[in-house]
């Protein structure tokens, strides 16, 4: 099987669809496969491999220009623009109530930046990867002869309280799993790393914050680490170290990419337009509606709507239902469905139907107790997939 991925990967032109159907059954992790895989299929590689160095060197070049552009301090003084720290002040200060302010924009970033910093510490609770340290810190961010400043600097300095300026849904639209949050970390709780070094939820930070810099209509929502931290992982444990040492930049543009097809997810306004969320739940309704109505006709009898689960499965890709290895497992299917996140709608239809009978038996209570934190029996995706694609092939 490795072989086989291999072989299509190292033609000179990867026929698409035929990398689709394979990644489709689940991608090998050995060699960095899954990583490449990834890459094209979320369209930050392309088809023809001649073109992968010069792609590769430009976008990791541009990444290191937002590192530069977006994560300083104003009023730090900038020799390599040639400015001093007075010349700064005298054109801009911190009181200044002009909306082009750098000193209003850094203050504006900051609330972002609280948001974000409070939702990675969260990420994968259960799982060490995100609290150790990086093999590839920052170089331009952590080298103490430059006068760059940290996020981690910035959330330390602030005063401002994070909960003021939380952009997550409301109501019943629960974002975070309560199985997943119960161990979240406090910045007090971590251990502080010595100099020099940075973890791994500290790069995924920079990565979401400079997102939100760049995509101000949408800027960061809650839930977006739950997206992005998958593919760090992936990316940051390449057996291949050539490529795991560019792991941010890569993950930063493959995650921008994803971000472009389901963005719609997130932006509240649309939620009840045809592209928005609510659309797409009521379509995992219809479907369970046509394959087992009996079960459709017992959460309508007990008004348990799809908002109450489905929300939080359709727009986190199911990232927090299910442990990490199980997320990147069902991801592979994902990322190679050529209608883009259709087979997710099949996925979550399927997801109720292998549990009909406890469904059939529960009461409301422990109905919105199963859907909330879904059981999963040895901790197998495989039965929930091959079900997806039966409900996919039936078609």
């Amino acid at each position: 099987r490795i072989a086989e991925f291999q072989s299509i990967v190292s033609e000179p032109l990867i026929k698409l669809p035929v990398l689709r159907e394979l990644c489709f059954n689940g991608i090998p992790f050995e060699a960095g496969i899954r990583c490449l895989c990834w890459k094209i299929l979320l369209n930050y590689l392309p088809t023809d491999r001649v073109l992968w160095d010069s792609v590769l060197k430009k976008q990791r070049e541009t990444y290191a220009h937002f590192l530069k552009e977006m994560i300083i301090q104003p009023g730090i003084a900038k020799a390599n623009h040639g400015l001093s720290r007075e010349d700064v002040t005298l054109e801009d200060h911190p009181l200044n109530p002009n909306p082009d302010s750098r000193w209003n924009t850094y203050f504006k970033d900051n609330e972002v930046l609280l948001q974000i910093d409070k939702d990675v510490r969260r990420l994968c609770p259960d799982f060490s990867f995100f609290l150790n340290p990086t093999d590839y810190p920052c170089q331009l961010i952590m080298d103490p002869e430059n006068e760059y400043e940290t996020l981690r600097k910035r959330v330390e300095q602030t005063t401002l309280k994070s909960q003021t300026v939380a952009r997550n849904r409301s109501g019943l639209t629960n974002v975070s799993s309560p199985m997943k949050t119960s161990a979240s970390h406090s910045l007090s709780d971590l251990e502080p790393l010595p100099s020099g070094c940075e973890a791994h939820w500290e790069v995924v930070e920079r990565i979401l914050f400079i997102y939100a810099k760049l995509n101000p209509g949408i800027a960061y929502v809650q839930g977006m680490n739950e997206i992005v931290g998958p593919i760090y992982y992936t990316f940051a444990t390449n057996p291949n170290s050539t490529w795991k040492e560019h792991a941010e930049a890569d993950t930063f543009f493959c995650f921008t990419n994803l971000m472009a097809e389901i963005r719609d997810n997130f932006i509240k306004s649309l939620d009840d337009s045809q592209c928005g969320i609510t659309a797409k739940m009521e379509r995992v309704y219809s479907m369970l509606k046509e394959e087992d109505e009996e079960l459709y006709l017992k959460l309508q009898e007990q008004n348990i709507k799809p908002q109450f689960f489905a929300f939080r499965w359709l727009t986190l890709l199911l990232s927090q239902e299910f442990v990490l290895p199980d997320v990147i497992r069902i991801w592979d299917s994902l990322f190679a469905d050529e209608n883009r996140f259709d087979f997710l709608l099949k996925v979550s239809c399927a997801m109720l139907i292998l549990i009909r009978d406890q469904l059939l038996e529960g009461d409301f209570t422990v109905n919105m107790r199963l859907l909330q934190d879904y059981p999963l029996s040895d901790g197998d995706v495989l039965p929930i997939l091959k079900k997806a694609k039966e409900l996919q092939d039936s078609k």
